[in-house]
């Protein structure tokens, strides 16, 4: 146990930011899933809009780096995309 009184505090922050930071990541994974599995392009699009959000907002909080945020938006956008056959 930290005996210092910043080490304390420091404790704390990190148990709250693993928290905090666990459950956007949760929620991405869950965005990303929910645009995959979308029927018809309006719902692909709604939902591809709101992943971006919720993808933008974890950047922003520093839970993902900027480019590892832009990475997760490309993959989601090439995942939802519809395939043609020739």
């Amino acid at each position: 146990m930290p005996s210092h009184v910043s080490q304390k505090k420091r404790l704390k922050q990190n148990k709250r930011n693993n928290l905090r930071n666990r459950s956007i990541k949760s929620q991405v994974k869950t965005i990303a899933k929910k645009v995959k599995s979308s029927e018809g392009a309006e719902d692909k699009k709604e939902s591809l809009s709101k992943a971006y959000s919720v993808i933008d907002i974890a950047a922003k909080k520093n839970v993902y780096h900027r480019n590892k945020a832009s990475r997760l938006k490309s993959k989601i956008a090439r995942s939802s995309t519809v395939k043609k056959n020739g």
